[in-house]
């Protein structure tokens, strides 16, 4: 895929009926050939939209007029490739643990979670939001997460989480403004909903802050999963990582994590982690699977708003 059309991409599968400015940012960015340009002198990992997107508004640039985007991109290149080249999409949604929640919930607890490319570890505390699935609540006090739920029963309790750690190869602190400021702009202009959401989530982190560790997936993951307790159930897990890691190094991690004891939930797209005999997604949005290990269970929205479970 070009650089122009994966971003006429993005507008059309990601942004579409999602983020009207970002939707029309990148569909001007995949036809402005001084912006593509300049993005070809990076590596290709370092040239997604969402990861420009992100730095351009870091930087204080607009996203609302493409023409002033344009103008901001190419006068500050020097900056904003700098950016490009030392930051990663780290989209530290808690909105995704509504997709985790109906499988953590059915498994043996307590647990012991081990989440990798945790980011700033917002996805580690799954016991302390507050969850809605339609007309369904659960959960009592933390940020509101709201899902749409299809094709089975929502969860019925919060699970027991006795450990929890992070893997990352630039994990951030959420005590850090700096790096709080970082999730803020990797946030969609028009979702002030998420924006208050990574900001109460980041609250309840700071007042417990997770234990990240600063590591490869491979090379590291047994080391850090050899530390969970006994006496708790293993959840190594991962949402929309794996697209950034080398096709090599994602199936040693494949191999790798189905080795390790407990289970394995893996929220990523379906040409990342493929699955034999996988129904066709509920539209033509960018969905990703749902599985445990190994084992699809549900389509799923990318920022957690809903999930279609499988037949």
């Amino acid at each position: 895929m070009t650089t122009a059309s994966m971003y006429a991409d993005f507008a059309r599968r990601e942004a579409r009926g999602v983020s009207p400015t970002y939707e029309r940012l990148s569909f001007a960015i995949s036809a402005d050939e001084e912006i593509l340009t300049l993005l070809r002198t990076v590596p290709k990992p370092k040239r997604q939209p969402n990861l420009l997107l992100g730095v351009v508004r870091l930087l204080g640039g607009p996203v609302d007029d493409p023409a002033a985007f344009h103008d901001f991109t190419v006068s500050n290149w020097p900056a904003v490739a700098a950016e490009l080249r030392t930051r990663a999409t780290q989209t530290n949604e808690a909105g995704r643990c509504a997709l985790l929640l109906p499988v953590l919930a059915m498994l043996p607890q307590p647990l012991a979670l081990l989440e990798v490319g945790a980011a700033a570890g917002l996805g580690l505390y799954p016991d302390r939001y507050f969850y809605r699935y339609d007309d369904r609540e659960i959960g009592s006090s933390g940020p509101i997460l709201e899902c749409t739920l299809t094709g089975t029963t929502p969860p019925t309790r919060l699970p027991e989480v006795t450990w929890r750690a992070g893997l990352d190869l630039h994990p951030l602190d959420v005590t850090d403004p700096a790096d709080v400021a970082w999730l803020e702009a990797l946030i969609w202009p028009e979702h002030h909903h998420r924006r208050d959401r990574l900001r109460a989530a980041a609250a309840i982190a700071a007042a417990d802050p997770p234990t990240l560790h600063h590591g490869d997936l491979v090379d590291d993951l047994p080391r850090l999963a050899a530390q969970a307790p006994a006496d708790a159930t293993l959840v190594v897990f991962h949402t929309s990582v794996l697209y950034q890691v080398p096709t090599e190094r994602r199936t040693l991690f494949v191999d790798l994590v189905r080795e390790l004891p407990g289970h394995w939930i893996a929220v990523e797209a379906p040409d990342v982690l493929s699955y034999e005999g996988l129904p066709p997604a509920p539209d033509k949005a960018l969905h990703n699977v749902l599985a445990l290990d190994g084992t699809p269970l549900a389509w799923t929205r990318g920022h957690g708003q809903a999930m279609a479970w499988l037949a």
